[in-house]
């Protein structure tokens, strides 16, 4: 009896998630203070670029990490680090895998960074995060996009999570990654797309 309650207990919960889970604010100053770390299993990043004219090729990246501290009484103070393992580029194709993790020299330079240096807007949940990219051992300045889907306690009722959605353009050129092959089959500019999910520890 115990386990079958408890299995109904779970469907319940489960059918109910879509109610349970959605976000209560998109204000950042009524985010709780702390330490949020990205949820792995919730996130993704992809980057499009355009291949000979034809379509925009996408590549996903299946290897990420990051963290904030949050304070919501200087959230423009916020402080971002994500990294990403060039070797984990995924393009559904093994062998083109480690091509590409050859183009990114991901041997000699096993991670490619974020770190914020500001936060902007913040309006309607839209706003601006600027940061320094580090990438084959180049480090250029970006601006992300970002809209803040919100935050509530998702799907564990004492937890609290933020879901961020985030837009770049990078010029591949500006961190060394341009050669005859790669110049004749795929343009400079790259799209770069991430959504995220960060849980409160």
């Amino acid at each position: 009896m115990i386990r079958h309650a408890a299995a109904a207990l779970t469907v319940t919960i489960f059918l109910s998630g879509s109610a349970v889970a959605n976000p209560t604010t998109q204000d950042p100053t009524k985010v709780p203070a702390g330490n949020y770390v990205l949820d792995k299993r919730h996130a993704s990043l992809t980057a499009k670029v355009l291949h000979m004219g034809f379509s925009h090729y996408t590549l996903r990246f299946n290897g990420l990490d990051g963290n904030f501290t949050y304070d919501p009484a200087n959230w423009q103070a916020t402080k971002v680090t994500f990294t990403i393992d060039p070797k984990s580029v995924d393009t559904n194709d093994p062998a083109f895998n480690k091509q590409i993790a050859g183009y990114f020299d991901a041997d000699k330079y096993p991670d490619i960074t974020f770190v914020s240096t500001g936060v902007q807007g913040g309006q309607d949940g839209k706003g601006t995060l600027t940061g320094d990219l580090t990438f084959r051992g180049v480090t250029k300045p970006v601006t992300l996009d970002v809209t803040f889907a919100g935050a509530g306690h998702g799907v564990v009722p004492l937890g609290t999570r933020l879901g961020f959605s985030g837009v770049t353009q990078i010029k591949r050129s500006d961190f060394g990654l341009s050669n005859s092959i790669l110049n004749q089959f795929a343009a400079d500019d790259v799209d770069v797309i991430f959504e995220g999910e960060f849980e409160k520890k």
